[in-house]
C-alpha cells in the first residue's frame, strides 16, 4: 500500500526486515515521498541496500519523474498505466496514444539515471495477439519489460523481452571484433559492415 494509506507505513516497516531486495510503492507521486518511504525503510531497520521500485501512476509523478528516477534508492520505475489513464481520463485503445508521451517522459527519466523502467500491465488476458503487440510497442519504446497480471502473458512477454539468436550471434561477434580491435590498438571496429 502506498505510504499515504493507513496500511502504508505498516506495510513497509514489515518488508524492511523481510530479507527482499526491493519493495514496490504504489502511488509515488514525487521524490519527496520516495524520501519518506525511504525514512521509514531505515527506520525500521532495513539495510541500505533494499531498493524501492517506484510506481508512477499520477499526473503529479509524471512531473516530479526524472527526481523519483534520479533518488539512489530507487531501483525501477513501473508504469502503473491503468490508474494513470484514469486519472488523465484517458481512453486505453489500441496503440495507447492518449499514453505515450508520459509514457516517454518516464522512458527519458529512466534512462538519464540509469534506471530500469517497466512497462504497465495489459488488463485484457483472453486477447494475447493485442498483448503481444503492446508488449512489441514497450520493447521498441525502450522499456526493459512488462508488469504481468496473468500467467498467460508470460511466454509472450518473454518472447518480446529475449534476444534472438540472431542477435546473440551478432553481440558476440561484436564482443570478438572488439577484443580483437582493442588489443590492434585500433578505436573503430565494424561487424557486418556497420560501425
Amino acid at each position: 500500500n502506498a505510504l499515504s494509506t493507513q496500511w502504508g507505513s505498516d506495510d513497509i516497516t514489515a518488508a524492511s526486515t523481510s530479507g527482499v531486495s526491493a519493495v514496490v510503492i504504489p502511488k509515488i507521486n514525487s521524490v519527496a515521498e520516495v524520501d519518506a518511504v525511504s525514512a521509514v525503510l531505515a527506520k525500521a531497520g532495513a539495510p541500505d541496500s533494499m531498493l524501492i521500485w517506484a510506481m508512477i501512476e499520477t499526473p503529479t509523478a509524471i512531473f516530479d519523474v526524472r527526481k523519483i528516477a534520479a533518488h539512489p534508492r530507487v531501483a525501477t520505475l513501473v508504469m502503473g498505466t491503468n490508474d494513470l489513464a484514469k486519472e488523465l481520463r484517458a481512453i486505453q485503445i489500441p496503440g495507447r496514444a492518449p499514453l505515450v508521451p508520459h509514457l516517454a517522459t518516464a522512458l527519458l527519466a529512466a534512462r538519464e539515471s540509469d534506471k530500469v523502467i517497466l512497462d504497465g500491465v495489459f488488463n485484457d488476458v483472453k486477447d494475447l495477439e493485442a498483448f503481444r503487440s503492446e508488449c512489441m510497442q514497450g520493447a521498441a519504446m525502450g522499456f526493459d519489460g512488462k508488469t504481468l497480471i496473468h500467467p498467460s502473458q508470460v511466454d509472450v512477454a518473454n518472447d518480446v523481452w529475449a534476444p534472438t539468436a540472431d542477435e546473440v550471434d551478432y553481440a558476440q561477434r561484436v564482443i570478438v571484433a572488439f577484443e580483437e580491435a582493442s588489443a590492434e590498438g585500433r578505436g573503430v571496429i565494424t561487424v557486418d559492415g556497420r560501425m
